[in-house]
């Protein structure tokens, strides 16, 4: 369930009879979620911009409309409007936007894709890199593929040794080893070209 406190609807009702549209409300949903990149986009429509699938709650003077697809991303989440000194500030908190991890049942795959996701690609990305899970075999073996700045970088085998495979066999039970299934011949654009390092 989403909460709404009276000052974020005061303040979006202000907001609203500021644009006399009638109909006008507000449109609520997640961006890439489930993934680290999630984030929540609030925006005003009319009805003519809704679908007809969104969620409806009725607050005083407008409805807030959920995007269904969204709405698991976006329970319990809480939106408060907060007077500060420099101003009032929208404060949106989703606990559950990013997703969650899946549990310790969940099969070997999601497990490892999870971590690969949230904890190993945002590391690589700051090398403009990232993999993918090409995939994960009967006796726990993880064969991934380097993308971006990963693909044909000369550090590509001290990453996956020292940082992915040590990464992976800790957090997920089951994993016995990490292999690289790259043609790092056919990379582009490497962090570090494989002849410098």
């Amino acid at each position: 369930m989403i909460q709404l406190s009276e000052s974020a609807q005061a303040h979006f009702r202000r907001l609203i009879e500021r644009e006399a549209l009638p109909g006008l409300g507000v449109r609520l949903s997640a961006v890439h979620a489930g993934t680290p990149r999630a984030d929540v986009r609030l925006e005003f429509a009319e009805p003519g911009d809704l679908s007809g699938e969104e969620w409806a709650i009725d607050c005083e003077g407008f409805t807030l409309w959920v995007d269904p697809a969204s709405a698991p991303y976006l329970d319990a989440a809480e939106i408060d409007y907060v007077q500060q000194p420099t101003g009032g500030a929208l404060q949106i908190r989703a606990p559950k936007i990013k997703g969650e991890a899946p549990a310790d049942t969940a099969s070997l795959v999601e497990r490892v894709r999870w971590v690969v996701e949230h904890e190993v690609n945002p590391q690589l990305a700051q090398h403009r890199g990232h993999v993918s899970v090409q995939e994960v075999t009967a006796d726990g073996v993880v064969l991934l593929r380097f993308g971006g700045g990963c693909h044909g970088c000369g550090m590509a085998d001290v990453t996956l040794k020292q940082g992915i495979e040590s990464t992976l066999m800790t957090r997920v039970p089951g994993v016995t080893a990490v292999r690289d299934a790259t043609d790092h011949a056919t990379g582009t654009a490497p962090y570090l070209p494989r002849d410098a390092a």
